[in-house]
């Protein structure tokens, strides 16, 4: 499966931009030409992040797709599919451009809580304390 190095590459990025924080999801989007899907993409992450700032990190996979340009007709449209076929004319003799892309989009962290010390319950905003 391709998947398991395209999630290792994300992340890496991933641990990069966290700088150690805890990360509860990320956004990847996907050229339609690397051939991945959110769940075959979502197993990968989840056996390559354990151990990582990403572990247990929900995954959302954006499919970008590619732009087919038709030398037969001059149709030009996208496609998620690496074998397509002008949508015009049915021709075979298209170029394909684009959908190879791989960017981290973004990443969502874990809300960090503290405690503060004191008594909690005369804090809450009433000046008087009464509340």
């Amino acid at each position: 499966m391709h998947e398991f190095g395209i999630a290792e590459a994300v992340l890496d990025a991933v641990e990069r931009r966290a700088q150690g924080r805890k990360v509860a999801r990320l956004r990847v989007r996907a050229g339609t030409m690397l051939r991945i899907t959110g769940p075959a993409f979502e197993q990968a992450f989840t056996m390559v992040a354990p151990g990582s700032v990403a572990e247990g990190a929900a995954t959302d996979l954006v499919v970008i797709p590619a732009r087919l340009t038709c030398r037969t007709c001059g149709g030009d449209e996208e496609t998620y599919d690496a074998l397509a076929v002008c949508g015009g004319c049915a021709s075979t003799d298209v170029d394909l451009s684009g959908g190879d892309e791989l960017t981290l989009e973004s990443i969502e962290f874990e809300e960090v809580v503290s405690h503060v010390s004191g008594d909690s319950g005369g804090d809450r905003g009433d000046p008087d304390g009464s509340r």
